[in-house]
């Protein structure tokens, strides 16, 4: 039996689509040296632990690297992320900043308290890949947050754009990879469960408040009387995103 036990259904799906997914989209090669943004929340963590999964199964070899950005609500909420680290043997850069705290100030007048503070963090990770000489950055989106990416766009900005799944930055420098953007939420949160993952709370006050929230629970409701529809609206914009993100490739 491999190192990581026996896996539950929930917990294979995981692995494996999020390996057809790499594979499909060429994420990574040899000698890849990948920051996994890890926020605490439930997506971030599975990504996490089923990169370490997928390390020891690739027929390369890969390094990981655990970066956090403490965005100020809560100090010492990272410490099961720090515990979860040293008993799997990774390393880590924990951060505390004041991004959250700031977003929700004068300082702020333009954007939405989410958006600015993303954008701070955002910028901090792409600084400490180019610090500590990464190759990938990787973010724990999934297939619901590709959804309602699309459709954002689609009513406030008049484009067709969901998440890619593997996107270039800095003139190819640093490689944006999105492993586990085939998993829908449902999925996520059952194999965390299954794996015990240390996940916390989100503490800012502007959680479940967002434009983001709002188009996700109006994609509920178109939805939530025939699951045929949400197969068929997650299925369509993955397909679109995963050939455009091969198309720039």
């Amino acid at each position: 039996m491999a190192s990581w036990g026996k896996l539950t259904f929930a917990q294979k799906k995981c692995v494996s689509a999020t390996g057809r997914l790499m594979q499909g989209t060429g994420m990574v090669e040899s000698g890849a040296r990948i920051g996994v943004a890890a926020s605490g929340g439930v997506d971030s963590f599975l990504m996490l632990k089923v990169l370490t999964i997928r390390q020891a199964i690739m027929p390369f070899p890969v390094e990981l690297m655990v970066l956090h950005i403490n965005a100020g609500f809560d100090t010492a909420s990272h410490a099961p992320l720090t515990h979860w680290c040293a008993s799997h043997g990774l390393s880590l850069h924990a951060e505390l900043t004041d991004y959250g705290p700031r977003a929700h100030t004068e300082e702020n007048r333009k954007n939405s308290p989410c958006f600015y503070c993303s954008m701070l963090r955002r910028k901090r990770l792409f600084e400490l890949c180019r610090d500590y000489g990464l190759t990938h950055l990787a973010f724990g989106h999934n297939a619901d947050d590709n959804v309602v990416t699309f459709f954002m766009n689609v009513l406030q900005n008049g484009r067709t754009d969901g998440l890619s799944a593997h996107e270039p930055f800095f003139d190819g420098r640093l490689q944006v990879i999105r492993p586990t953007m085939m998993l829908d939420k449902g999925t996520v949160i059952k194999a965390a469960r299954q794996w015990e993952l240390p996940v916390w709370e989100n503490t800012c006050p502007s959680n479940g408040s967002t434009k983001r929230d709002e188009v996700h629970d109006w994609l509920r409701q178109a939805w939530k009387n025939d699951k045929r529809i949400k197969n068929n609206i997650f299925n369509a914009i993955l397909r679109h995103q995963v050939h455009l993100t091969c198309q720039k490739l």
